[in-house]
């Protein structure tokens, strides 16, 4: 920007990773506040479990807190009788870095897929919005050494979901795909 006796400033935006899955999970929350809404399925975000060591009553607010225990998925519920269960992902690269998903996530994955749940990782990359099945996501992990999955498996093996900012990410369509195929 030039500024009066030719002084310029620039400004640099530092570059922040904490909040990059939060416009994905935004979309997931009014998806799903529309399912629910319309009686068309019951699925809710997890909270993570947390031990409150001080508070501020005069605030409400928690001061001190500590995570009790690793938290698993992201999201999970119930679509026509079928228990479900995803976490959702969102990458500006052209992979996804399997170091997203923690060790503790895909035992639990594999747990529930064993016991008839569907697992499905909910995935934003490259402006597009896949559904990839914990099948096609255990598929990739044991035959591959890669430390990542490229978007072209997730592309050929997932589901593309369609989104919009109003809407939100209807992913319920590639469920019903996924549910076709079991």
């Amino acid at each position: 920007m030039n500024y009066p006796n030719n002084i310029r400033k620039t400004y640099n935006k530092p570059i922040s990773y904490g909040n990059r899955g939060m416009e994905l999970e935004n979309l997931i929350n009014i998806a799903n506040e529309t399912y629910i809404d319309n009686d068309i399925a019951v699925i809710y975000k997890k909270p993570t479990p947390i031990g409150v060591v001080k508070c501020d009553y005069s605030k409400n607010k928690i001061t001190e807190a500590y995570y009790k225990s690793p938290s698993t998925l992201d999201y999970n519920g119930v679509y026509k009788g079928y228990y479900v269960e995803f976490d959702a992902k969102n990458t500006n690269k052209s992979y996804l870095p399997l170091n997203n998903i923690a060790n503790h996530q895909i035992e639990h994955m594999a747990r529930v897929m064993k016991h008839g749940g569907i697992i499905f990782l909910l995935i934003m990359i490259n402006n597009e919005c896949y559904i990839l099945p914990g099948n096609k996501f255990f598929e990739f992990i044991n035959s591959n050494d890669r430390k990542s999955i490229p978007y072209e498996y997730i592309k050929e093996q997932g589901i593309m979901v369609p989104y919009n900012y109003l809407k939100g990410v209807d992913y319920i369509k590639g469920l019903d795909t996924l549910i076709k195929e079991n």
